[in-house]
């Protein structure tokens, strides 16, 4: 203080000094006049702010002054540099964290619950039915594992975990300590959060830089997840080894068992393999893994988990194993999975699929697809050996929100994986005509409408009925009860082209669908599964929903990144569509899909055929419901079945899956009179039609046909009654289809009746393909085999009539003649 007065002191001296000896301005300056001026006027004071204001100044100068005057200047003392090295190091340290956090995912990724490059594929009752990459399986929540085996990984892995905030300093420090007194790594350093953070976000390799960002993440996560939260994500997701993701994967891999039925000694083994997998597997390294399991009763008994009697017994215990194949690599349901797969870049962008960690939830019914496998099987096993096919197809669709319950793409997907639901383009052959129809329903045809059935040719190409009979006047709706070929052609004239396959792709159909004559009688290629989806709308009055088979897709942190959310669109007026649910009803009932009936519960369907039987098709429905079979050849070669196999097998699957389904009614019939058309028909105008007379043959023939069989049908159902065979026989005989050639079975027994009157017409009639391709040489005019091939439900020949010696192959006979 004394110093400091006496700078002050000396302060003032000078600036006196320094006053006095100022120099004065020349004469006549303004600033001396006025000083002259001033001189005569009496001094005053100071001010008293201006006087602490000059004290301040002689202050810091006084100071500065003295340390101008040490030996060295301040940049040369220590305090300075030890100051600015712990500023330094406050400024780097910030700089490092704010480095390695925006290196980090942000705070909502930071509740992740699977790995990155996995995908998990659940069906409707979130059972898994695929897994690809590092994935568990079984997701287990916290309450549903053991606490034993809970307190043993914790024993193992992090014997603070409750107490430290992600990163434990003091177990750094015992593992060390640990290591060294062992010579070996018997404990690690890292936490289970800092595990945690590593398996979900990081990379395995072993840098400084990895561990910098393990631990950062370890303490955001200590921070955004609670200790139960941590502890169930690190149990499912940890690796075990032997391809095994988390303690379930573990406990079936290992010893075949679930997470509740493993003893102590199990869990112990399964928590002691976490530090090295491959080292301590039970299955490769029973005696490394055995030493293993008893550090770890050990550390339980220490911690105070299990008793020192509990620990003696369990060690004892020997170490069995039982291994199991890893559930994640088994696939359910493959050709539905797969579709699922190709299905998944329209809803997910490519970024975010290279990402990983998806979850799907689909749309598919586990016990509706088990009985779908079944009745394809079933099929294949019977009735395909003796009508020649050997593959077939089905899937099953909810119509009202147009989600895929059951898929079956073919035989055996390990052997072929081609999807013939929806990858194989075939000719629906009659199943179109449902378009066909509905459309002249639609444009205000009554189904009452009566049409010739008679030879015809329309510019130059010749539509023919399979059973190459003509009935002569018949109305719409029988037309499509017996699926004759004619009608649906001169329908179609009367329609038009433009609205029918408007109206087909509204209802669903994807396909490209030309402007031929052949397309009322199904020439052009599409799927099962759109031909499904488009009958759907038959069922739900006309509405179309998008068929698809994900409801959701979720993130890696479980939040739903995508959501089904299918509007129904109008495709068909409700009348029209109750109309023509009337109509198909009819063709189970009275017509070829009778294989179909389901006991008390209303069907509607439509069966089909292509050339030479090679497609057998049937679509049907129940108000909840619509189904679609193939059955068929990869090869495209010809089969001996009909197209009531494919009935057959639509009834066995759909007879197990409504068991337990409300019986619902279909709309009823709306009033025929007085309707006004929805859609405006576009009639053709074809350049030349020619109505050719039916012969006496022809008359004769069609007599049996419509009569004889009708009462064949009757006399085999009363037969079926007497025998009390089952409803499905029943069915069986019941059927006689117009548009699919007789089955096995019953060419045999028309053999026989062939043998007995073989001039009698019935019997021409009932005569089967094959034999009557022998007998071509004694037809008239046109040569039997071509006119049989030309004339299937799905497909007709462009021809004039005449014969020819070298037939057309069955594709060309598909295209209109050039003079259409």
């Amino acid at each position: 203080m004394g110093k400091l007065t006496s700078w002050f002191k000396q302060g003032s001296s000078d600036l006196s000094a320094s006053d006095k000896e100022k120099p004065r301005l020349s004469p006549g300056n303004h600033l001396e006049n006025e000083e002259s001026i001033n001189e005569n006027l009496p001094p005053t004071k100071p001010s008293k702010g201006k006087q602490v204001l000059n004290q301040m100044q002689y202050v810091s100068s006084g100071i500065i002054a003295k340390l101008s005057s040490r030996d060295k200047p301040f940049y040369r003392r220590l305090w300075f540099w030890a100051g600015l090295s712990v500023g330094g190091g406050i400024i780097a340290f910030n700089y490092g964290i704010g480095t390695i956090d925006r290196t980090l995912p942000d705070k909502s990724e930071l509740n992740a619950v699977v790995r990155e490059q996995t995908l998990t594929i659940k069906a409707a009752d979130g059972t898994i039915l695929q897994q690809q990459g590092e994935a568990a399986r079984e997701q287990l929540n916290l309450e549903q594992m053991p606490d034993r085996l809970k307190k043993a990984f914790i024993a193992s892995e992090d014997r603070r975990f409750q107490q430290h905030n992600g990163v434990d300093a003091q177990g750094i420090v015992r593992a060390v300590w640990s290591n060294l007194r062992s010579q070996d790594v018997v404990e690690g350093g890292s936490t289970i959060t800092q595990q945690l953070a590593r398996i979900l976000f990081l990379k395995q390799e072993k840098t400084i830089w990895r561990k910098l960002k393990e631990v950062r993440l370890a303490q955001k996560m200590e921070h955004e997840l609670s200790k139960d939260q941590i502890l169930e994500r690190y149990l499912n997701l940890v690796y075990l080894g032997s391809g095994a993701y988390g303690v379930a994967d573990a406990a079936w891999v290992y010893f075949s068992k679930s997470v509740d039925q493993l003893t102590l000694p199990e869990m112990a083994t399964i928590a002691g393999l976490a530090p090295a997998p491959s080292s301590y597997a039970p299955d490769k390294n029973p005696e490394a893994a055995k030493a293993r399991r008893n550090l770890v009763l050990q550390r339980m008994q220490e911690d105070g988990v299990i008793t020192a009697a509990e620990r003696e017994a369990a060690i004892r215990e020997p170490l069995i194993v039982k291994s199991s194949f890893p559930k994640r690599l088994q696939v359910e349901s493959p050709y539905f999975t797969t579709y699922i797969q190709k299905e998944l870049p329209k809803y997910v962008a490519p970024d975010v699929l290279a990402g990983g960690g998806l979850v799907v939830e689909t749309t598919l019914n586990p016990t509706w697809q088990k009985f779908a496998e079944e009745a394809v099987a079933k099929t294949l096993r019977n009735q395909g050996r003796w009508e020649n096919f050997k593959q077939a197809a089905m899937v099953a669709i909810d119509p009202r929100n147009g989600e895929i319950q059951a898929m079956v793409g073919g035989k055996d997907f390990g052997k072929n994986q081609f999807n013939r639901v929806t990858q194989a383009q075939r000719q629906p052959g009659s199943t179109f005509k449902g378009f066909v129809y509905a459309t002249a329903i639609a444009s205000g045809k009554n189904p009452y409408d009566t049409y010739e059935d008679e030879p015809f040719v329309v510019d130059g190409y010749e539509p023919k009925n399979f059973s190459e009979k003509f009935h002569g006047s018949m109305s719409m709706r029988d037309a499509l009860t017996r699926s004759i070929n004619i009608i649906a052609v001169k329908v179609l004239i009367d329609v038009g082209f433009e609205p029918i396959i408007k109206l087909a792709h509204d209802m669903g159909i994807k396909s490209e669908l030309k402007p031929t004559y052949s397309l009322a009688l199904g020439s052009n290629e599409v799927n099962l599964l759109e031909l499904t989806s488009a009958y759907g709308s038959f069922a739900t009055q006309g509405l179309h929903t998008e068929v698809h088979g994900i409801r959701r897709i979720l993130n890696r942190q479980g939040k739903v990144i995508w959501s089904a959310d299918f509007t129904s669109k109008r495709a068909l007026d409700a009348d029209s569509a109750a109309i023509m649910t009337w109509m198909l009803r009819n063709v189970v009932e009275e017509g070829t899909g009778a294989a179909a009936q389901l006991d008390n519960r209303p069907v509607a369907g439509k069966t089909g055929t292509s050339d030479e039987a090679r497609d057998l098709w049937f679509i049907g429905y129940i108000p909840q419901l619509v189904t679609g079979v193939w059955l068929g050849n990869d090869d495209n070669r010809p089969t001996w079945g009909s197209s009531g196999s494919a009935a057959y097998t639509w009834h066995e699957f759909m007879e197990k899956a409504v068991k337990d389904m409300p019986v619902e009614k279909f709309p009823t019939r709306p009033k025929l009179d007085g309707r006004k058309g929805t859609i405006k028909a576009k009639p053709l105008k074809p350049g030349k039609i020619v109505n050719k007379a039916i012969s006496s043959n022809d008359d004769d023939e069609d007599n049996s046909s419509s009569e004889e069989r009708p009462s064949r049908r009757r006399r085999y159902y009363q037969q079926d009654q007497q025998q009390e065979e089952t409803p499905r026989r029943r069915r069986r005989y019941y059927q006689q289809q117009d548009d699919e050639t007789p089955s096995y079975s019953r060419r045999r027994r028309y053999r026989s009746e062939e043998s007995s009157s073989s001039s009698n017409s019935s019997s021409e009639e009932s005569r089967p393909r094959r034999r009557s391709r022998q007998v071509e040489s004694s037809e008239s005019s046109t040569p039997r085999r071509s006119r049989r091939s030309s004339s299937s439900s799905g497909n007709s020949s462009s021809s004039s009539g005449n014969s020819s010696p070298t037939p057309p192959s069955w594709r060309e006979r598909l295209k209109p003649s050039s003079s259409q």
